[in-house]
Order: C-alpha cells, then sequence, then structure tokens
C-alpha cells in the first residue's frame, strides 16, 4: 500500500462553496493566481455553468449534485501521461458510485460514469503545461505544472428533463437521498489512494482496473463515425486511451472519431 504521507494530502483545503459557474474555473482561477496549494479542493452546492467535454455545459440546482474539482501537482507525471491522470478519476469514481450501486456502475469512454445504460456522471481534466528548466537553466521541455480534475456526479434529482437524453441520479438508483458534501469526502480518499500508486507505482493497475470496469466491454454496441452508424464489439481502451473496437478487424479510435449512440 502505498505511503499517503509523502504526498500532500488531497482535500485539504476543502473549500465549500454555496454556488458557482464551474468548480473547475474557480480552480483554474486560484492556479492562474498564484494561489493554488496542492491537493485543494473545490465543491459547490449548485452550478451554473458546470463544464464538460468538448464545450458542453450542464446546470445543477442546489444539493442536487456532488460537484467537485480537486487541484493537483502531477509531478513527476509528464504531459505524456495525461490520459493516466484520466483512468485515476475514473476508476476512483466508478469505485465510489458501486460502494451504492451493488457493482453497477461502469466507465463508458472516454470519461463518463454509467448505470445500465443512463449516464450518472462525468469527468472533466483540464491541465497547465508549462517550460521545465533544469538547475543549469537549459529548458527541459514541456512540464505539467497542474492538473483541475473535476468530477460530476448526479445524487438527489428525483427526475431529468427531456432535453438530457438518458441521465440517471444516485436517489433514483437507491430510493435513497444524500448530503453531496458528505459524499464528496469519501470519495476525495478513494481518489488519493489512486492517485498516489499512478505517481509512486505507475499506470499498470489502474490500466487494468480501466479496462476492467469498461462499459460494453466485449459486448456489442451501436456507434456513429461521423454520419455513418455501425455495429461493433467493444474490446477495450489503449494505454494511449484510444478505445479498441472489432467490427470485421480490430481498430482503434480516439476521443472525439466515434460516439455511442443510443436509442
Amino acid at each position: 500500500m502505498p505511503d499517503l504521507s509523502l504526498h500532500s494530502s488531497l482535500g485539504k483545503p476543502f473549500i465549500e462553496l454555496q454556488s458557482v459557474d464551474s468548480t473547475n474555473n474557480y480552480a483554474l482561477t486560484l492556479v492562474h493566481a498564484g494561489l493554488a496549494q496542492p491537493g485543494t479542493a473545490v465543491f459547490a452546492h449548485a452550478q451554473t455553468a458546470g463544464k464538460g467535454q468538448r464545450g458542453r455545459s450542464w446546470y445543477s440546482e442546489p444539493g442536487s449534485s456532488l460537484s467537485l474539482s480537486l487541484i493537483l501537482d502531477p509531478r513527476p507525471l509528464d504531459p505524456t501521461q495525461q490520459f493516466g491522470l484520466s483512468a485515476c478519476m475514473a476508476v476512483s469514481a466508478c469505485d465510489f458510485l458501486n460502494n451504492y450501486t451493488n457493482g453497477g456502475a461502469k466507465i463508458k469512454w472516454p470519461n463518463d460514469l454509467y448505470w445500465q445504460d443512463r449516464k450518472a456522471g462525468g469527468i472533466l481534466i483540464e491541465s497547465v503545461i508549462g517550460s521545465g528548466q533544469s538547475l543549469s537553466g537549459n529548458d527541459t521541455g514541456a512540464e505539467w505544472k497542474w492538473a483541475v480534475a473535476g468530477i460530476g456526479l448526479n445524487i438527489n434529482q428525483p427526475m431529468f428533463g427531456n432535453s438530457l437524453l438518458n441521465p440517471v441520479s444516485l436517489t433514483q438508483i437507491t430510493g435513497r437521498r444524500f448530503q453531496p458534501v458528505e459524499l464528496a469526502h469519501q470519495l476525495i480518499p478513494i481518489i488519493e489512494s489512486n492517485y498516489v500508486k499512478l505517481k509512486d507505482e505507475g499506470f499498470d493497475e489502474l490500466f487494468e482496473n480501466l479496462n476492467a470496469r469498461l462499459y460494453k466491454l466485449d459486448q456489442p454496441a451501436r456507434l456513429k463515425k461521423g454520419n455513418i452508424q455501425f455495429e461493433g464489439i467493444i474490446r477495450g481502451v489503449t494505454r494511449a486511451g484510444r478505445l479498441l473496437v472489432e467490427h470485421g478487424t480490430l481498430e482503434e479510435y480516439s476521443v472525439g472519431e466515434i460516439s455511442f449512440v443510443f436509442g
């Protein structure tokens, strides 16, 4: 088991906001203002413009969602290992949900949390990359200075509007209501354990755990590339974060190249 005492503890300080446009935005503002501390957690009871992948936004009513961003110093990882951090957050969030869903939560490539065929949450990581320098002052290339890892989970929504395709909340799954801030405090240690493993032991275990929890693994799925829909069997994710799909031959797809089709 990694020695957590060798790393700054995640979730300290814990900033609790009643409302914010986006916890990721708030965290990035701290980073760019030079006020960030590694391990800082930003939690909001409500978001007015939460951020998702590829510019998507979403709104969360007070007390309905777990909206959390962690400010991380990812070194000694480098920018080529960003998928490792994404996998760390996805596995952690999936395992957290499975504490309440009897193992029903899965990771839908590339960054969503699913229960059965419904979306329970998502992850967005935003990085600050700069130039590194050696002690002699020579440029050592790109350096991964900061990462802001955001997690949004649907918690207490009894229902959703028709504008969302296939959402689900923890309340709908379990029939219970929760205190999202308490759930955030439960999630952070799970993330910390996996994050320390990633930095100390490498990507191997997280990579295996990601594939073991993959949505539709070894099952047929309806997919779309451009305007063309096709069916393929999901065979896993590569170490570079590309989706492996078998349809006649085994092919790899990068993020944004294909999407899942529902309904």
